[in-house]
C-alpha cells in the first residue's frame, strides 16, 4: 500500500489518535515531538501531569503511555505506513518512553484486525454506568484474550470467587482513598468541569446502590454535591490483564494490550471502565495476584457489558500535545 505524504493534516490525525488513549482521571500525561529527518513520533512523559500520590512510580502513566503507542500503531498503519516501536529507546531520556517510526510498509494493506479499529479511536471511552446482566459472547472473550497476547500481555476472565476477592479488594483500597487527605487532595485537583483535562461532573457516574460494585466515589474528593445512586449489575464481568514481569517496558506493554483490548470491546459494542483503585497501594496490587487464574502481574481490572455509553471526558488538542512545529518530510509542513 501506498502511503500517504505526512502532511499537517495527516500529522494532526495522528496526534489526535494518541491523545484519544485513556488515562488515570484523565490527565493524559503525555508529550509528543515528530523527528522529520527520521520521520519517527516520539511519545514523552509529562511530569507537570503526573500522579504523585496515586501512582508514584509511574506505573499508571507508562501504562496510559502503551496505550497511546497503540492508537498511534492502528492511525499509522491506517494512512499506510508500518509502525516500527521501540520502547524506552535510550536510557539518558527517562522521559521518552517509547517512539513510532513511520516505514515504508511490506503490506498490500493495513493489518485488518487493526484497521477496522481506526475510527472506533474517537468512540471508545469509560462508562461508569451501571450495566446490564447480559453476558459477553464467549467468542469475543476469546478474541478480547488473543489480542492481549498479541501485545505481549495475558487475559483472563474471573470467576466468582476471583470476582469477589478483586472487589473486595477494590473496596478495601477504595477506602483507603478517601480517607486519604493527600490523595483526596490530588483527585479533586482533576475533577474539572471546564478545559481538556480531568473529569467532569457530567461523567462521573452514580454509585452502586447495592455498596456491591466499588466505583470510585468522587463525592468523598470534595464535588460539594452528592453523587447519585443506582443499582449496578449484580454479577459483573471481570477481565483481568497481566504480564510476565514487572517492568517499565511491561508497563508499556500492558497498556498497548489494554487499548487493544477496549478499542476491539467498543467495536463489538461492549462498555468498558477500570477498577484502578487496588492497583494504586503496594500491598493491595500484590494481593491482586492470589487469583488462582491471575500468573504474572495483575496491571488492570477491567469491567467489561452492555449498557449506555455515558458522558465522555474532553481531550486536549492535537496542537497542544505536540511539542516544537518541525516541517515534515520533503519540506511539508508538519505540524505548528
Amino acid at each position: 500500500m501506498q502511503p500517504a505524504v505526512l502532511d499537517a493534516a495527516i500529522l494532526e490525525k495522528l496526534i489526535s489518535a494518541a491523545v484519544a488513549a485513556p488515562s488515570m482521571h484523565n490527565t493524559q500525561p503525555w508529550r509528543y515531538r515528530l523527528n522529520p529527518d527520521t520521520v519517527t513520533l516520539e511519545v514523552r512523559a509529562a511530569p507537570e501531569r503526573a500522579l504523585r500520590e496515586a501512582d508514584p512510580m509511574g506505573r499508571a502513566m507508562s501504562v496510559s503511555a502503551g496505550a497511546a503507542v497503540f492508537n498511534l500503531r492502528v492511525a499509522v498503519a491506517h494512512f499506510g505506513w508500518e509502525p516500527v516501536v521501540r520502547l524506552l529507546p535510550h536510557r539518558s531520556q527517562p522521559d521518552l518512553l517509547a517512539t513510532v517510526r513511520l516505514a515504508a510498509s511490506s503490506r498490500a494493506r493495513p493489518h485488518p484486525a487493526h484497521d477496522e479499529l481506526y475510527d472506533v479511536i474517537w468512540r471508545r471511552h469509560s462508562s461508569r454506568l451501571p450495566f446490564t446482566g447480559r453476558r459477553l459472547p464467549r467468542q469475543l472473550l476469546y478474541r478480547l484474550a488473543d489480542a492481549a497476547r498479541e501485545d505481549g500481555a495475558g487475559l483472563h476472565l474471573a470467576g466468582p470467587e476471583e470476582t469477589s476477592h478483586l472487589l473486595r479488594l477494590t473496596a478495601e483500597a477504595e477506602q483507603r482513598n478517601i480517607h486519604d487527605p493527600r490523595r483526596v487532595s490530588e483527585s479533586r485537583e482533576w475533577l474539572r468541569d471546564s478545559g481538556p483535562y480531568g473529569i467532569p461532573a457530567a461523567a462521573v457516574g452514580p454509585q452502586d446502590s447495592a455498596h456491591r460494585m466499588p466505583v470510585r466515589d468522587f463525592r468523598a474528593t470534595g464535588t460539594g454535591a452528592r453523587q447519585p445512586t443506582a443499582l449496578f449489575e449484580s454479577h459483573p464481568t471481570l477481565a483481568v490483564l497481566t504480564t510476565g514481569h514487572d517492568r517499565r517496558a511491561d508497563w508499556l506493554r500492558a497498556g498497548q494490550a489494554l487499548e487493544h483490548i477496549l478499542l476491539l470491546a467498543t467495536s463489538h459494542a461492549v462498555r468498558t471502565s477500570l477498577l484502578h483503585q487496588a492497583l494504586e497501594w503496594s500491598d493491595l496490587r500484590w494481593a491482586l495476584n492470589d487469583g488462582p487464574r491471575a500468573p504474572g502481574h495483575v496491571q488492570m481490572l477491567i469491567r467489561l457489558g452492555y449498557g449506555p455509553a455515558g458522558p465522555a471526558t474532553p481531550r486536549s488538542g492535537a496542537h497542544d500535545a505536540l511539542d516544537g512545529s518541525p516541517a515534515g518530510p520533503g519540506g511539508t509542513a508538519a505540524g505548528h
